[in-house]
C-alpha cells in the first residue's frame, strides 16, 4: 500500500517556510483563536504548523507501520531542513548502524552525546533526527553519536533497551578510537529516546561506568500513562492517544512489562551516582507530567536536576529545527545546556586534579 501523499514535499516545504517567515503578529492572526489550556498559550507558529499538517499529510498512526515510518521521516526532513555540520561519518556501534557528528573546527578528544531518537519505539532512525543531531553538535560543541536501535513491533521490549545499553557501553570501551573523552560522555534522546537514555543512565550508575550527563527531552517514563497531561493534551497537539496506544502495544505487548523499570524508569530505584539530568518538557504534550514527575523523582534521590518546561510548545518540537522561531529557540537552549553540562564536568575534573 502506498502512502497517501496529498501535497508534494516541495510544495509543503515552501508553504511551511512561507508561513514561518511571516511576522509574529500576522502569524497570530492567521492561526486563529488563541489556544489556552492549563494556563498556557500555544505558540502561534505551532498552531499554524498543526493546521497545515492536518491538511497535507496523514497521521502516521493512521497508516500501517511501514507507511507510517515513511510519513515520520518525511515530516522530519521538512521540519529539519539542511543544517551545517563540520563532519559526519557512518560507523557500526555495538553492531548497530550509527552516525558520528563532529562540530566545525573540532579536533582531539571531545565530549560526546550518545543519542537515541524518538518515535514511539516503532518509528524514526538516523535520518529522522539528522537535523537536530547536527544542531546539537554545532551549538553545544560536542560530538554526537546517533544510534539506530531495533524497532518494534518486529523487535519488542527489551530489544531497544538492550541496544541502548550496548551502544553506551561500546562508546565507553571505544572512546579513544572515535575521539571521545571518556570522562565527558552524555546520553540523551527525545520521547522514546529519552526513555532509553534515562534507562541507560540508571544502568551506568549501577554498573559504576562513567556518565557525565543525561539529556532527556520530553521523555516517556511511565507506560501506565495515568496523568493529567495525558488526558488534557491527548488530541489535537500532534502526539495523540491513538499513537501512544499503538506504541505501547507494539513495544510492550505484554501488559506485565508496563511497570518494568527498563520500560518505565518511573518505577526504577535511583542508585547513588546517577548522572546529573537536564529534563525538557513541552507544555502541550501528553508526556509532560510524567517527564516532570521523573525529574522530581531524580531530584528527591539526590540527583542534580535542571527541569525546563517550554510552555507554548508541543511534543515533537525538538524536530522542528528549520523555520519555527519558538521551537528553534528551545532547541538552541537545550544545546547550550548540553554544552554547559559537559563543560562543567570538565571544569570539575580539572579542579579535582
Amino acid at each position: 500500500m502506498a502512502v497517501d501523499v496529498r501535497v508534494p514535499d516541495r510544495v509543503m516545504t515552501i508553504s511551511l517556510r512561507a508561513f514561518m517567515a511571516l511576522p509574529a503578529p500576522l502569524q497570530r492572526v492567521l492561526a486563529g483563536r488563541r489556544v489556552v489550556l492549563d494556563g498556557q498559550t500555544l505558540a502561534a507558529d505551532t498552531q499554524l504548523t498543526l493546521r497545515l499538517q492536518a491538511r497535507t499529510v496523514p497521521a502516521a498512526e493512521s497508516l500501517p507501520i511501514p507507511e507510517g515510518r515513511v510519513v515520520v521521516d518525511r515530516l522530519s526532513a521538512i521540519a529539519g531542513g539542511t543544517q551545517p555540520i563540520g563532519a559526519v561519518r557512518s560507523l557500526p556501534v555495538a553492531g548497530l548502524p550509527g552516525r558520528l557528528y563532529t562540530p566545525t573546527g573540532a579536533s582531539g578528544a571531545m565530549p560526546v552525546l550518545v543519542f537515541f531518537h524518538g518515535g514511539g519505539f516503532m518509528y524514526g532512525g538516523l535520518d529522522s533526527h539528522d537535523a537536530v543531531c547536527r544542531v546539537l553538535a554545532e551549538q553545544a560543541g560536542v560530538r554526537v553519536l546517533a544510534v539506530d536501535y531495533r524497532l518494534a513491533p518486529e523487535h519488542p521490549f527489551p530489544a531497544a533497551f538492550d541496544d541502548a545499553v550496548a551502544a553506551y557501553e561500546w562508546t565507553v570501551a571505544n572512546a579513544a578510537s572515535i575521539g571521545v573523552d571518556p570522562d565527558r560522555i552524555a546520553v540523551g534522546g527525545d520521547s522514546a529516546g529519552g526513555n532509553l537514555a534515562a534507562g541507560v543512565a540508571l544502568h551506568a550508575a549501577r554498573a559504576g561506568l562513567p556518565l557525565a550527563l543525561q539529556l532527556l527531552v520530553y521523555p516517556a517514563t511511565d507506560a501506565t500513562r495515568d496523568t493529567h497531561s495525558y488526558e488534557l493534551f491527548g488530541e489535537g497537539f500532534f502526539l495523540s492517544r491513538r499513537f501512544m496506544e499503538l506504541a505501547t502495544a507494539s513495544y510492550l505487548p505484554d501488559a506485565g512489562d508496563h511497570r518494568d523499570p527498563r520500560a518505565s524508569p518511573a518505577f526504577a530505584e535511583v542508585p547513588a551516582g546517577t548522572a546529573p539530568a537536564y529534563v525538557a518538557t513541552a507544555g502541550f504534550d501528553p508526556l509532560r507530567d510524567e517527564g516532570e514527575a521523573y525529574a522530581r523523582r531524580l531530584a528527591d534521590a539526590g540527583v542534580d536536576v535542571e527541569l525546563r518546561r517550554f510552555p507554548d510548545q508541543i511534543h515533537s518540537f525538538f524536530n522542528v529545527v528549520a523555520g519555527a522561531r519558538g521551537s528553534r529557540a528551545a532547541i538552541d537552549e537545550i544545546a547550550r545546556a548540553l554544552g554547559s553540562g559537559l563543560r562543567s564536568r570538565d571544569a570539575a575534573r580539572a579542579a579535582g586534579a
